[in-house]
């Protein structure tokens, strides 16, 4: 069953050019889903429209087959979506245990187990229950920001860059991770940066130019595609792909 279905999603932010312009796709469970693209590609506001963070112009977002209200981020939740932002994505003055309670301030009951829940998934934790989030290595916050948004039992997590800014051991150990979310049953959508390794990682790669999908494929098959790597590596830039010297398929 596809967890998350985007249909022809449009928008940006407010009094603005348009920045995202009619991208579909398809995230089931147990997929780890990488979006790549040069700089301005439009990834991380594709993923505040997806997360309801931004309101869209046109388009569709469904979670488990129920239409998703456009632009209300805090019912996507509801409804079983967790977004984690690149910054900012922790309390840096609360302490760990306290960051997690954040995560969890919809629910009702469980909120001991959910805990004890995260601390298993993530270990490291355990002996940060607490310490201070801001005395945090940058991995460690990472760790802890994925930690807070699993706290509502989501069925997708969305994922802006949850690498930058980290050693290459210490994204290795996040992608890891997040590999081994999506491996448990989620549905993980992931914005990266770091296009290649990510898609080492990855199951399935949708490339994005413009605000436009250029290129949806097997995470392997996309590795495998020199224009790709040509694209990543410096050896191509943007400009060629949108005059049509980059093939795109769907």
């Amino acid at each position: 069953m596809t967890d998350l279905a985007v249909k022809t999603l449009r928008g940006g932010y407010p009094n603005a050019e348009e920045i995202v312009k009619g991208i579909d796709i398809e995230v089931a469970a147990g997929d780890l889903t990488v979006i790549i693209g040069p700089n301005g590609a439009g990834k991380s506001t594709f993923l505040k429209l997806v997360a309801g963070l931004l309101k869209p112009t046109d388009g569709e977002v469904r979670l488990q087959g129920e239409p998703l209200p456009l632009g209300n981020a805090q019912l996507a939740c509801g409804m079983g979506m967790s977004f984690v932002p690149q910054e900012r994505n922790v309390f840096s003055s609360l302490t760990v245990r306290e960051n997690l309670e954040m995560g969890g301030y919809l629910l009702r009951r469980g909120m001991k187990d959910r805990i004890d829940e995260q601390v298993w998934r993530f270990p490291l934790l355990k002996s940060k229950l607490r310490e201070k989030a801001g005395n945090l290595s940058g991995g460690q916050r990472q760790v802890l920001a994925m930690g807070i948004a699993l706290m509502t039992n989501p069925s997708v997590l969305l994922l802006d860059e949850p690498t930058a800014g980290l050693s290459p051991n210490a994204a290795d150990e996040i992608f890891e991770l997040v590999r081994n979310l999506a491996k448990s049953g989620l549905a993980v959508l992931m914005v990266e940066q770091n296009a290649l390794l990510a898609l080492e990682y990855g199951t399935k790669g949708l490339a994005l130019v413009a605000g436009r999908k250029v290129r949806e494929a097997a995470a392997a098959a996309m590795l495998a595609d020199d224009e790709v790597r040509h694209l990543f590596l410096g050896r191509r830039d943007a400009n060629q792909i949108q005059k049509g010297e980059y093939h795109a398929q769907a």
